[in-house]
Formats: C-alpha cells, structure tokens, sequence
C-alpha cells in the first residue's frame, strides 16, 4: 500500500459542495429552542429579529441531509482551504506508540482557526439580505478576526463585543480585527444597558462569553439593517463547520484510514460537531464504532460536570431557552487562557449526542494542556491555540494508552488553530506562573442557582 504522506491535501475540486446537517441522521433530535415567555418552541418568526434569514432557516432545518455551500462562499474557501489531514510521524516516533496520529489543521488561514468557516457563511447571508452592520462577541479573539475577515471581503460593518479578560491579554487580536475594520469593544462595557448592570453588579468582573453576546444582541436588535452573528452553539454553525468532517472523510476514504478515536476540544462545540459529522452518522447507523471524545477545560465544565437543562444562552437572559448541558447562565469563568472554551453551555447537537452516550467527555487542568501544548510544537513544528491544545493532551493520553497495551489504533484530532496570538498565556506557563483553577461544587452552585424554572406547554 502507498506510503500515507505527512499532509494529505485535496484539490479543490474534491472541496465539499454541500454542508452536512448531522440531525437529519439522528434517532433522537435535539430539542427545539423554547420561548422563556411563553414555554413554547419557538417559531421563525420568533428567530428573526436578531438573526438573518437564511440562518434561521439552517438552525430549524432537521429533514435535509444535504444543504448546498453558495458558489460564492465556496470561492472564498478556495483562499484558504482545502486543509491538511496530517499525519503527526514526528509525534508518533516520539512517544514510540503503535497509534497512528494524524490532526486536521484549520490554521493555515489570517485568523488562524477554524472560525472563517463560518464567518464567510454567515456574511454571505447577511449582505445577501442586504443588511449593512453585524454584530458579535468574541471569546479568544479567534471568532471575531475571522468575522472581522469575512465582513471585510463582503463589505459589512463589524462591531466585536471582547471578553474583557481576553482583551487584556490579546491586544494584538484586537489590532488585527481593527486592521480589517471592525469596531472592538470589551465586554461588559458601558455602551448597552445589559453592560451597564452587569458593572453595576461586580464592577471587577472579566467578563465572560455569556456578557458580550447579551451586549451584542441587545445592538443588533435595536439598530436599523443589523443582525447577530455566533461562532458556536447553534445548529447553523455547526453545519458549516461540517466542511472540516467532510474533507477529513474524504481524504481518510483516499488511503483507507479507519479512525478509532475522534478527538476534538470543546467549548462552544463547533469544531467537535465539524469534525465529527459525517463520522457520527456512520455510527449512528451501525457502520462504525468509533470513540468520540469531548475535551473541556476544568475550569469551565460544562459536560463533565454540568447540568442537562434548559438555559438561557447569555448573562443577560436575552436568548430562547436551549437545552443544552451547562454550567448556568450566572456561571463566571476563571480568566483562564482558554478563552474560546470559557461558555457556559455546550450546542444542543453535541449534548445530546453527549446525553444518548454516542460522546464521551473529558477535563483538563490549565498547566497539563500547556505541557502538552509546548510538547508537541517541540515535535511537530506548530504552536497550537490553548484550544486546540486540550485535544493534542487527549491526543497524547491515548497514544501513550496504545503504547501501554500494544494496541495499534488510528487517532484523529482537530487542531482548531494556531497559538501565536496567545503569547501572555505560553510566557506564564514557561515561567512557571500559570495557575490552575477548579471550581467547587458550591461554586458551580451558584450557576445552577441561575438556571430558569420553566413551565413548557
């Protein structure tokens, strides 16, 4: 058999032409977001003002399996993508394991991660609506620069609401937002109400990704030709991100690569449920038996230690209500590194697909995903986002299993983006100063204490 290379790349001819929409092949569907007023699903009508049309429509769509990706949003692809399959040679000699490892890497593009896969998406739909503003927040940074990327090549203004803490610690991310022409604000601010009573409350608060969608939510829906756009959670999102599965399929189909273990981090849960998709409907069907596996920071549990509730999406308790595993609404994470997996919640696909058992889930402290992280930029070459990096300790974990028990099994991870905007976090650990924070029981209390009572009809 043909020696498998380090980086299987596709042609773009071989780039998917339609998105995959994993629920048309799930057995049980997710529940639909509920109308905290009133306790009933909520309709499309309900959806639209602060969302674009053709969005809504992704997010309620469960029957088609196929969605097709507009001409013009495939063109944008072909900039950056198709992504390598990599084959991780140089990690697997290292740890002298039987596995075999190989990462699907989405940095190779200016905002260094997986999130333009929906950007460019959901700009389309946007200037094809003929709005002319978006609105979003932005956790590590990674979401709003690619936004800020997408907004700038379909001619939309940008407003970013910023974790503070993020803020802080990557004005560089900020910089290159700004560069493309987005307005940057740290969350909370005092530019919105919700803001305003946030810092009113706990005046030092780092902000959290629940604060800056309440802010930008509350400015989409109160000014004229805008929308809110999210880089995670929503079924819509996920959708696109579907492209990272599907190319990941196509090239292990090309040199028959069978995956064990499909590893990827999850905060929000759009890069796992990418990654996955097309995998997770061949186990549904009984076609393969794959360990899928969901790695989260301890600091911010939302599936190893949350709960399976109905919640609101944002502090400010703006959004229907998702069923969703989570921490609580009220839930502030620590100012961990992490900054793209400090959500409260987790997509409604991922928990229940978490819920049925077809995922499994695990946690990881701060300084143990760093290890991992500066050990496989040694070996590999890359500097992974802190993101990224719970998947490569995962990763690493399971190869060193393999090498214990003499198995020889096939590992994919999803390398969601490169570190380079994340050097506060990388000079912490080497100088032996990054912390480690687990909450308590009674501190995941109080997030629970925020949890709605409802009353569905």
């Amino acid at each position: 058999m043909e020696k498998i290379p380090y980086k299987i790349y596709l042609s773009e001819d071989e780039m998917p032409k339609y998105w995959f929409n994993l629920r048309s092949k799930m057995k049980e569907l997710p529940e639909p977001f509920v109308n905290p007023g009133t306790g009933e699903y909520c309709t499309k009508e309900e959806l639209l003002p602060v969302f674009c049309e053709d969005l809504v429509d992704q997010e309620l769509n469960t029957t088609d399996t196929y969605i097709e990706i507009p001409e013009e949003i495939r063109n944008y692809y072909k900039m950056y993508r198709p992504s390598p399959l990599v084959r991780a040679y140089s990690l697997e000699k290292a740890l002298d394991t039987p596995a075999e490892i190989y990462y699907k890497y989405e940095g190779t593009n200016t905002s260094g991660s997986h999130k333009l896969n929906s950007a460019a998406a959901q700009a389309y739909y946007a200037k094809k609506q003929g709005l002319s503003s978006l609105t979003t927040e932005t956790g590590a940074g990674q979401w709003g620069t690619a936004l800020s990327m997408a907004c700038a090549h379909f001619n939309l203004d940008l407003s970013v609401y910023m974790v503070k803490v993020s803020a802080d610690q990557k004005p560089h991310r900020r910089a290159v937002m700004e560069t493309y022409g987005a307005k940057v604000i740290a969350s909370p601010s005092n530019t919105t109400n919700v803001g305003r009573k946030i810092l009113a409350e706990t005046p030092d608060t780092n902000g959290s990704l629940g604060c800056a969608i309440s802010e930008a939510i509350e400015v989409a829906v109160t000014t004229d030709s805008c929308k809110y756009v999210l880089g995670s959670v929503l079924n819509h999102v996920g959708l696109h991100q579907s492209i990272i599965g599907l190319e990941t399929k196509t090239a292990c189909d090309k040199y028959d690569i069978k995956p064990d273990i499909i590893i990827g981090c999850a905060g929000g849960g759009s890069n796992l449920l990418g990654l996955i998709a097309p995998f997770m409907a061949d186990k549904i069907e009984g076609k393969n038996d794959i360990d899928f596996v969901a790695i989260e920071p301890a600091s911010c549990p939302s599936l190893t230690r949350g709960r399976y509730a109905l919640d609101f999406g944002d502090t400010g308790k703006t959004t229907p209500l998702i069923r969703m595993y989570t921490l609580g609404s009220g839930f502030m994470p620590s100012p961990n590194h992490a900054g793209g997996l400090r959500y409260h919640g987790m997509s409604p696909i991922i928990s229940k697909l978490y819920h049925d058992g077809y995922i499994r889930a695990k946690s990881y402290i701060q300084n143990e995903v760093f290890e991992a992280a500066v050990q496989f930029a040694r070996i590999e070459g890359i500097l992974p986002a802190p993101e990224s990096s719970h998947a490569i300790k995962a990763a690493i974990d399971e190869a060193l299993a393999c090498k214990e028990s003499g198995e020889k099994k096939t590992i994919i991870f999803g390398l969601t983006g490169t570190g380079y905007f994340d050097m506060t976090a990388y000079t912490n650990y080497n100088s032996g100063n990054m912390t480690d924070y687990i909450p308590t029981d009674e501190d995941l209390q109080k997030g629970f204490d925020s949890l709605p009572q409802v009353n569905q009809k």
